[in-house]
């Protein structure tokens, strides 16, 4: 003979599975309509502009951000990599200073350097300025519209340099 609590607690289990059943299979019924809106969003990931630096502060007055010492940066929605000795995110300029040996690298391979670099991050443009006495290199991939084409035709001849009179 069963004793009375036993049987309480095995009728108690039935009610419970009884009443989470009909939830279970509506949930694997409707999970993967789920998944598949979630995946069809932007990652918050791929969004974010992650920097990396040996030091870090942000004062939430003026809702700045500095980046000291071996920073890098990563931008994966706009396609850019970045490395510097200081970097400053102006939250509210939606903007940001990477100074000190700048290097940028795009998706595509576009890149530039220079001491600083400001990123107009609404606009898409950045504004470069070089050391003293030196000057800012930019490197654009540039498609040629013939690549597909096999001709033998070679650029045009550069004219020759007109020295200035002094």
């Amino acid at each position: 003979m069963i004793p009375i609590y036993q049987l309480l607690k095995i009728q108690m289990h039935r009610a419970v599975f009884a009443l989470m059943l009909p939830a279970v299979v509506t949930g694997v019924l409707t999970l993967p309509s789920q998944l598949q809106t979630a995946n069809a969003q932007p990652s918050a990931e791929s969004r974010a502009l992650t920097i990396r630096s040996d030091h870090e502060e942000y004062d939430s007055k003026t809702q700045v951000a500095t980046a000291r010492g071996n920073v890098q940066m990563s931008y994966p929605a706009r396609g850019i990599q970045a490395t510097a000795a200081q970097a400053q995110y102006f939250s509210k300029e939606r903007r940001i200073i990477l100074s000190g040996n700048v290097y940028i690298l795009q998706k595509g391979g576009n890149s530039i350097r220079g001491e600083t670099v400001t990123y107009l991050i609404d606009e898409g443009r950045f504004i470069a300025q070089p050391q003293t006495n030196q000057q800012v290199e930019s490197i654009y991939i540039v498609n040629d519209n013939n690549d597909n084409q096999s001709t033998n035709t070679s650029a045009p001849a550069t004219p020759p340099l007109k020295r200035r009179s002094r």
